[in-house]
């Protein structure tokens, strides 16, 4: 059994103007003294208005489901006297003054570096660790898994206002995000020498201060024997953040077997990944996406056959019914974008305050 666990980031908001608020140490210290969540679990985020769970090593999706409830419950429960958690991609508002970087070294020297960038840094996204026997395997996971992440990132969707407007695009932490140096897609690579090699490349000239400024959506951990998928928003209600960890859990599972079995891997070729990436975060599911072949289909028909190429291991890791059902009932209500959309239409900010705030505590 492949093992997950997953990494979610929350912003913290003021109840009545859903501006982001810096309550972050405060958040964490009331989490870390409840019974439960441990301190390992709650983390700080770059700005002061984040704040990051993560749960324990899983091998089960009602595991991971269990343990995102737990934590979402403890921050939320510990925001409680001064603020809310909000579970969304994106802030819906923000103020004229930026939100304060949380005082560590690294944080202060990326501030120093692009003030601009952190300043607007008020986006939330979901990684998902998949344990992985050997970091060489992994390149080869990475390699497979790649073109599939557009339609992951599609089915995530759950950023598209920004100061206080539909912004156009369903993940519009997607574009904010694919500013940094080194963003997107990963490309391919020819194993895990040339893995190494070009991340070496790329931290000791000084272009990037370490490998953790390495944005890919996708890419082998440094702390963990696991690949990280990275592409994700974070999901407004637990069962879809369970879904995704199902999905990506799959997928890795399918390109480990087609890895063993010599399949041969189909090029593909960077600028398509690119390209299918801001077509993913423009429309979401509410249009067409970009299969792995390159072909303009139906988002439903890309799900369709997502679900048909991970079918197998989502059977033998006995995920098979939940994840399936999760996709289906995706499909007919939308993405947590679609519903920010409807609720903006409907109540306006106060709307919107009320959905994402309410994800702190739904299954």
């Amino acid at each position: 059994m492949i093992t997950v666990g997953v990494e979610e980031e929350y912003l913290l908001v003021d109840p009545a103007t859903l501006l982001p608020t810096p309550l972050v140490q405060d958040v964490r210290a009331a989490a870390r003294v409840a019974p439960i969540a441990e301190e390992r679990e709650v983390q700080d985020e770059l700005l002061q208005a984040q704040i990051e769970v993560a749960t324990p090593v899983c091998t089960a999706l009602e595991e991971v489901g269990g343990h995102l409830l737990r934590l979402r419950h403890a921050v939320a429960s510990a925001a409680q006297a001064n603020g809310r958690i909000a579970v969304t991609a994106t802030s819906p508002v923000r103020d004229a003054s930026p939100v304060p970087v949380t005082n560590t070294a690294r944080y202060l020297k990326m501030q120093e570096e692009a003030r601009q960038l952190v300043d607007e840094q008020l986006i939330c996204g979901m990684h998902v660790h998949v344990g992985i026997p050997d970091r060489e395997t992994a390149v080869a996971v990475l390699n497979r898994l790649r073109v599939w992440l557009p339609t992951l990132l599609a089915m995530s969707a759950n950023g598209p206002l920004w100061d206080g407007r539909d912004t156009g695009f369903a993940s519009w932490r997607t574009i904010i995000f694919g500013r940094w140096p080194i963003s997107g897609p990963p490309p391919h690579f020819e194993g895990l020498a040339d893995y190494e090699a070009r991340a070496d490349a790329l931290v000791v000239p000084g272009v990037l201060p370490d490998r953790g400024q390495l944005y890919w959506q996708a890419r082998l951990s440094e702390r963990y024997p696991t690949l990280e998928v990275r592409c994700c928003d974070v999901q407004l209600e637990a069962d879809d953040a369970v879904m995704l960890t199902g999905v990506i859990r799959g997928l890795a599972a399918t390109a480990i077997a087609e890895e063993k079995a010599g399949v041969d891997l189909a090029p593909c070729r960077p600028e398509l990944v690119q390209a299918a990436t801001w077509h993913a975060a423009r429309h979401g599911l509410g249009s067409t996406l970009v299969d792995p072949a390159g072909r303009l289909q139906s988002s439903g028909h890309v799900l369709g056959a997502l679900l048909r190429h991970i079918s197998p291991a989502l059977e033998e890791n006995g995920d098979h019914r939940e994840v399936t059902s999760l996709v289906h009932r995706l499909l007919q209500r939308g993405t947590a974008a679609d519903r920010q959309r409807r609720a903006l239409a409907g109540a306006g900010i106060t709307g919107v305050a009320a959905l994402i705030t309410a994800g702190a505590t739904t299954p």
